[in-house]
């Protein structure tokens, strides 16, 4: 057999796998927010003045905070993450002999401690509980533990820990800034110190409702005042606030509830939950941009079928000088489908996306510093 020559200094680079590895996960952004058309009321068994909601890890419960009442309302879900399968549990828990102006609260992974926030004449603390049931909000009792945020902000509104309870962001309405906190045992609000980071949002929000962090905490989402907006911030360095900058993506909800006070993020990131003061409902969107990451190295066929708008990224390309074409077949729902920017398309210009399955196909020499990309196929039967 002949030899086989390269030009240019090329080299072959032999990749004969087939089915590569595509791996999806779900980004949040408020770019990508709709409303369900889903919602469900809360007054009664609530007071009438709604100011935070929280869900189970597993979507079959979550809790309303009342500061009307100083009450937290436990409601089911017959089906996970679906209001409209809502009903009130006939179960609630008082928190006035602790706190008369309740602003926020959190719930522990487990369901087995409670932290309520809030600013009323004894001060502007932070109260743990425990449930003697887990995620059961009648079986809660004081333990009479708290920390106090008056140096940082005298009216506290919202809270928000990580996973694992060592790190805990407090939202401050007076000063409109979100402030960062360290546990050194976690989960035990007496162990709570500043960490004297915080992020000035008063740009966006006038007096800030609350706070949540999404992406792994990457970004966060923030809102209040007299604005029936979400704004949207990211982290340059993870979970540190003080990196934060807004985005310029924000989520108008005015349609829905034009006091915003309270928001829950599904940990997956495809759905957000809203409470607030004017309509005494919660409010359910979906909210997920998809990712497909490529994995070059697992092989050179490649499939996915998108669920929502999809931002595609290739990783572990072959060295410069090696060349290596792949094919990557969509099953499309009509969703926009953004490409690396370092894709070199005909005439500059990516195809879009239809509502059928096509096939790409792509090739780089340099390492992945650039591909050249073409639709080989669309409207495939």
């Amino acid at each position: 057999m002949a030899n086989f020559k390269v030009k240019n200094g090329l080299q072959a680079g032999r990749y004969l796998l087939s089915g590569g590895t595509e791996t999806s996960n779900v980004e949040f952004s408020l770019s990508g927010a709709a409303y369900d058309n889903s919602s469900f009321s809360i007054s009664p068994p609530a007071g009438g003045n709604a100011r935070d909601v929280f869900f189970k890890t597993d979507g079959t419960k979550f809790y309303v905070l009342d500061t009307v009442d100083d009450k937290i309302w436990q409601f089911a879900l017959s089906t996970a993450w679906d209001l409209s399968t809502a009903s009130y549990e006939s179960k609630f828990f008082d928190v006035s002999p602790q706190e008369t102006a309740p602003r926020g609260m959190w719930i522990k992974p487990d369901g087995t401690k409670l932290y309520v926030v809030g600013a009323d004449a004894t001060g502007d603390e932070l109260e743990q509980y425990s449930l003697s049931t887990a995620w059961d909000i009648s079986t809660a009792s004081y333990d009479s533990v708290n920390f106090d945020f008056g140096t940082q902000d005298d009216a506290p509104n919202g809270i928000y820990f990580n996973v694992d309870g060592t790190k805990l962001w407090m939202a401050g309405q007076t000063n409109s800034s979100i402030y960062q906190y360290s546990l050194s045992t976690a989960w035990d609000v007496s162990t709570v110190s500043y960490d004297s980071k915080s992020l000035d949002v008063s740009g966006t929000v006038s007096a800030l409702n609350d706070v949540f962090l999404v992406n792994d905490g990457a970004r966060l989402i923030v809102g209040g005042g007299a604005t029936d907006t979400l704004f949207q911030y990211d982290l340059s360095t993870d979970y540190d606030v003080s990196t934060g900058s807004y985005n310029s993506v924000n989520l108008d909800v005015s349609a829905q509830e034009a006091n915003p006070q309270g928001w829950y993020i599904k940990s997956d990131s495809s759905k957000l939950y809203l409470i607030g003061t004017a309509q005494e409902k919660v409010f359910q969107y979906s909210t997920s941009a998809g990712t497909a990451q490529l994995d070059l190295s697992t092989g050179t066929t490649f499939s996915f079928t998108p669920s929502g708008a999809t931002t595609v990224s290739f990783t572990n390309a072959p060295a410069s000088g090696k060349a290596i074409g792949f094919s990557v077949e969509i099953n499309g729902d009509g969703s926009a489908i953004t490409w690396p920017t370092s894709v070199k398309w005909p005439s500059g210009v990516a195809p879009t996306a239809t509502a059928s399955k096509e096939v790409y196909a792509f090739v780089t020499t340099d390492g992945g510093t650039s591909y050249y990309g073409k639709l080989a196929g669309s409207d495939i039967a």
